[in-house]
């Protein structure tokens, strides 16, 4: 088994069962916080983001890319690095590692009083919600293509 993935497992358990002292109905987490298979195949995908900060796995994200759109799918740090801006600087080297995309998309419960406030805090801006998530979206290149790489 690959221990990275396993980490990184570990690392979504906990966060996401810490959501139940930021609204969450009970302990829990989106479907297959927990799986290893849905893990493992995220990895091999290109899809499973590891955040690393000095050579220890703190986080980790779910990252799926449409043209021109990026979507958060999921994005966890383990609670013991919570309240450090973390969140923020892994969401600034998810954005850095896609120069060409024009807007990145995420939802998130209703109900997660933290998370409601993390990602405007990051540059999103509500776009809509329903009575169980609220949508949030960022234009990271408006210009259409202009940021290119010097060479």
């Amino acid at each position: 088994m690959d221990s990275e993935v396993e980490k990184l497992i570990e690392i979504s358990k906990a966060a996401f069962h810490s959501d139940i002292h930021v609204g969450a109905p009970g302990e829990g987490g989106p479907p297959n916080y927990d799986s290893l298979e849905f893990h493992t195949r995220m990895q091999r995908e290109g899809h499973l983001f590891t955040f690393e900060v000095e050579g220890t796995i703190v986080g980790g994200a779910l990252l799926f890319r449409d043209g021109p759109i990026l979507y958060v799918g999921r994005l966890f740090i383990s609670p013991e690095f919570f309240r450090q801006g973390l969140g923020q600087r892994l969401m600034e080297e998810i954005e850095a590692c896609y120069p060409d995309v024009q807007v990145a998309k995420l939802e998130t419960p209703v109900w997660n009083v933290r998370t409601n406030r993390f990602y405007p805090k990051c540059g999103y801006v509500e776009v809509r919600r329903d009575q169980e998530s609220v949508y949030f979206e960022k234009q990271l290149n408006q210009s259409g293509g202009e940021r290119k790489n010097a060479g």
